[in-house]
């Protein structure tokens, strides 16, 4: 599964912004490593029939269609395993690899992570919910780990304490925005051209952009959130000019 293809945008969101500070940080490309792991297991989990129950991830059978679903669920338990096992051999002062684990677990498993936003937007299906609730939902399924990933790379980079959080308000915003466009693509695109199953989140009455604002709303509030993020790499110059550049394609 993580070799199955993908765009590997949690890992180069990592290592550009370890680029800023530390262009040569070997602790950013085994925390990218660890975050496309993580990522790699919340889709097979995802995937699966008590969750979003698809055939097509990354152009292909999804794992549990190839293997089974006792397989799926025993290679996403060890892919996270082995994440926070990567994360703890980063050559970074201790203090920052601590930092890094503590930045990606939240991110990965609390009520704010992926599993609290999973969990949120289950609930939602079918459901008529307010706008807070969807901003939660996308903040939390999508948006902390993205967010965590430019954090852990600054942290491996050595970045103050300043720049990280400055940082972090970019990975947050474009983490969003990068969901957003998730919803859009979902509508406008091919299951060809997504690599999964496109209409999913209609058919499964998920709580989304398009269905509470319409595509219109949701194309400018993607184009708003991704301006507001590389707003925040102004300070950094050409150091971010990647990342910048990384923004403005996912939107």
């Amino acid at each position: 599964s993580v070799f199955a293809g993908g765009k590997r945008i949690r890992p180069i969101l990592c290592l550009e912004a370890a680029r800023i500070f530390d262009p040569k940080s070997q602790a950013a490309l085994r925390a990218g490593c660890a975050l496309e792991f993580i990522h790699t297991y919340s889709l097979i989990h995802d995937d699966l029939p008590a969750l979003d129950n698809d055939d097509l991830r990354r152009g292909k059978p999804t794992c549990h269609k190839k293997f089974g679903e006792a397989t799926a669920i025993l290679a996403g338990d060890a892919l996270l395993t082995l994440a926070f096992a990567t994360l703890a051999e980063a050559q970074v002062e201790p203090a920052r690899r601590v930092a890094v684990i503590r930045e990606v677990a939240a991110a990965a498993g609390t009520v704010d992570g992926m599993v609290g936003g999973q969990v949120a937007d289950l609930e939602a299906e079918g459901k008529d919910i307010a706008p807070e609730m969807l901003e939660y939902i996308h903040r939390s399924k999508t948006a902390a780990l993205i967010r965590a990933s430019v954090v852990a790379g600054a942290l491996c980079g050595g970045a103050a304490e300043a720049d990280v959080a400055q940082l972090g308000r970019f990975g947050g915003n474009i983490g969003w925005a990068f969901q957003v466009v998730d919803d859009i693509l979902d509508v406008e695109e091919s299951s060809a051209a997504l690599g999964k199953t496109a209409g999913k989140d209609q058919a499964q009455r998920k709580a989304t952009y398009p269905a509470l604002y319409g595509l219109e709303k949701s194309h400018q509030m993607a184009t708003e959130l991704a301006t507001r993020a590389i707003k925040e790499l102004e300070p950094y110059g050409e150091r971010a000019r990647r990342l910048g550049e990384l923004a403005e394609f996912l939107v």
